[in-house]
């Protein structure tokens, strides 16, 4: 059986936590040091979804000065995984915008929500929080509350976007 190869985004404001869910998922690996993606950084991992998927996931620089260029780089991706910081309100404000950047340029895509870091907040305000943030009506295939230092939920944003992609 051969391996489909597809493209997907990590999109979202600087210090979500886009680059430690790539290396948890990837590496299984959690660093609490702040590593800022400069530019777009390429990671590979193949998984088993009804046949081989090897995914090529971009993690896209978040800083403002970029947000110009970033839709260049969202050209061919089959899907995004969107995050927003749950400690960090406005980013969770901004992933309609993320939204809209990507499906400007790919507009038959499935999103995939992360709300990142829901290992610090108290668990009586997550509920209410994911129900704050549901973008079902936006190609949005779920939202997920994950932790890329506890692993929560990781692996399962990408097995649901690979899933779609099939």
């Amino acid at each position: 059986m051969s391996i489909i190869s597809k493209k997907i985004c990590l999109i979202g404001d600087f210090g979500v936590g886009k680059t430690s869910l790539i290396r948890r998922f990837v590496d299984r690996q959690f660093s609490d040091q702040y590593l800022s993606t400069v530019g777009v950084k390429i990671s590979r991992k193949t998984i088993k979804a009804s046949q081989e998927l090897q995914m090529l996931i971009w993690d896209i620089e978040g800083s403002n000065k970029f947000k110009a260029i970033a839709p260049s780089y969202f050209q061919g991706a089959k899907g995004p995984v969107i995050v927003g910081d749950l400690t960090r309100p406005e980013t969770l404000e901004n992933i309609p915008e993320h939204i809209q950047s990507f499906l400007t340029v790919n507009p038959q895509s499935n999103i995939v929500i992360a709300l990142n870091k829901s290992d610090i907040i108290a668990a009586e305000y997550l509920e209410k929080i994911q129900q704050n943030y549901n973008f079902s009506e936006m190609s949005v295939i779920n939202t997920y509350l994950t932790s890329a230092k506890t692993g929560n939920n990781v692996d399962e944003i990408f097995q649901v976007l690979a899933n779609s992609l099939i």
